[in-house]
C-alpha cells in the first residue's frame, strides 16, 4: 500500500504540472518558471540506457515515479516471468496487483476512473516492462478507446486488474486494412446478434469476454452492451492507432536498449565486436532522440499519424536489428521482437502512410 500511495502522490503532482512550451528548448534555455531546468543528460551520455535521471523529456517527479515502477517490475514481475512464458499467459494476480498500485490507465482521466496522469508517466510503465522483458501487455491502448466512447461502466475494474480487456480488430482476410472487418452485429429487439471471428488478439484467451477463442456466432448482447454511440466503433479505434504505434515504438526502443545493456558485457570482452556495439549504441540513441520527441508532441497533442507511423516503423525495425545481432545472449527478446513490425498495421503499411503524406505534399 505504501507504494500505491507513492505512485498516486508522484503522478497528481506530475499531471498538476502544465506542459511547458519551451520544452524543445536548449538545456541552457530551458526554463521552470524563473529558474533553469537541472541539466538531464542524454541516453548517450549516460553509463547506462537504463539509468534514471536521464532523458530531456523528464522531469524530477517522473524520476520518483520511475523508481516506484521499476520495484514494481522487479518485484512483482521479473521472478515469475519464467513461468508466465511456459503457462502461454499472465497470471491474473499480477493484474490486480499492477492495478493496486495505480498502474493501469496512468494516461485515462480520472473522471473516466482511471489515474489521470500524464502521457509521459504512461511512457515510463511502457519504458519499464520492456526493459524487464515483461510480458505484461499494455492497458492504456485498451483502456484510451473505451473512455473516448463514454463507457465509464467498464473502466473501474479494468483500472482494479480484475477484469482484463482486448481491443479485437484482426481477422482471417482483414489485418491491415480495418475497413475490410467482416464481423458484424445486427438488431434483433432491443438486443444485438453479434457474429464473426477474430484472429491475433493481445489478451484474447484470458479477457473478460463471451466466448475466449473470439468466435463469434449468434452471440446475443444486450442494449447497453454497446459502447458510444451505435456505428462509430470503427472511428473510435482509427482514431487511436496513432497513439497505439506510438506505444509500440517507445516499447520497441525500450527493449533495444535493454538488449543493448544485456550484451554490454559479453561484447566488451571481445575486441571483434567493438564495431557492432558501436554501430548499435549510436542507432539506439539516435532513435531514441526521435521517440522521446515524438513523446513530447503526443503530450501536447500535436502527434500526427505519419510521425506515430515512422516511430512504429523505424523504432520496431531497430529492435530487431538489435535483437538479430544480440542473439547469443537475449534468445527470448529476438522471440518478442518479431511480432512488432507486424501488429497495429504492418511496417509495410506504415510506409505506405508515410508515402502518402509525401506525394500529398506536392
Amino acid at each position: 500500500m505504501m507504494l500505491s500511495r507513492c505512485v498516486s502522490s508522484f503522478l497528481c503532482r506530475i499531471k498538476s504540472a502544465p506542459v511547458p512550451l519551451c520544452c524543445r528548448m536548449q538545456y541552457s534555455q530551458h526554463l521552470q518558471g524563473d529558474t533553469p531546468a537541472p541539466f538531464r543528460p542524454e541516453t548517450s551520455m549516460a553509463k547506462t540506457m537504463m539509468d534514471i535521471g536521464t532523458q530531456w523529456i523528464f522531469s524530477e517527479e517522473h524520476d520518483l515515479f520511475r523508481q516506484n515502477v521499476r520495484r514494481f517490475f522487479k518485484e512483482e514481475v521479473v521472478p515469475y516471468h519464467t513461468e508466465w512464458e511456459k503457462a502461454g499467459e499472465v497470471s491474473r494476480e499480477v493484474w490486480e496487483k499492477a492495478g493496486l498500485q495505480g498502474l493501469l490507465g496512468i494516461y485515462t482521466p480520472a473522471e473516466h476512473g482511471g489515474v489521470g496522469g500524464d502521457l509521459l508517466s504512461a511512457a515510463i510503465v511502457w519504458e519499464e516492462q520492456s526493459w524487464f522483458l515483461s510480458a505484461f501487455g499494455d492497458r492504456d491502448a485498451v483502456h484510451q478507446p473505451l473512455w473516448l466512447a463514454g463507457s465509464d461502466r467498464a473502466l473501474p475494474t479494468q483500472m482494479a486488474g480484475k477484469c482484463i480487456g482486448a481491443i479485437a480488430m484482426s481477422e482471417p482476410g482483414a489485418g491491415s486494412d480495418l475497413q475490410g472487418v467482416k464481423t458484424y452485429a445486427r438488431r434483433d429487439g432491443t438486443d444485438w446478434i453479434l457474429n464473426g471471428n477474430k484472429v491475433f488478439i493481445t489478451n484474447g484467451w484470458m479477457s473478460d469476454l463471451d466466448t475466449a477463442e473470439l468466435f463469434f456466432e449468434d452471440v446475443r448482447l444486450p442494449a447497453d452492451a454497446v459502447l458510444g454511440e451505435t456505428n462509430k466503433g470503427f472511428y473510435y479505434l482509427m482514431n487511436e492507432l496513432p497513439q497505439e504505434r506510438l506505444i509500440i515504438a517507445a516499447m520497441a526502443l525500450a527493449s533495444g536498449e535493454f538488449m543493448f545493456e544485456e550484451t554490454r558485457n559479453y561484447v566488451t570482452q571481445r575486441k571483434a565486436f567493438g564495431k557492432t556495439i558501436a554501430d548499435l549504441r549510436t542507432e539506439i540513441c539516435v532513435g531514441r532522440a526521435f521517440i522521446d520527441n515524438c513523446l513530447q508532441l503526443h503530450s501536447e497533442r500535436k502527434l500526427d499519424s505519419s510521425t506515430a507511423s515512422m516511430a512504429k516503423y523505424w523504432a520496431s525495425e531497430l529492435q530487431n536489428k538489435v535483437a538479430t545481432q544480440c542473439l547469443h545472449n537475449s534468445s527470448l527478446a529476438f522471440v518478442d521482437a518479431r511480432v512488432q513490425p507486424i501488429y497495429s498495421g504492418t511496417n509495410e503499411i506504415m510506409k505506405e502512410l508515410i508515402a502518402r503524406t509525401i506525394v500529398g505534399h506536392r
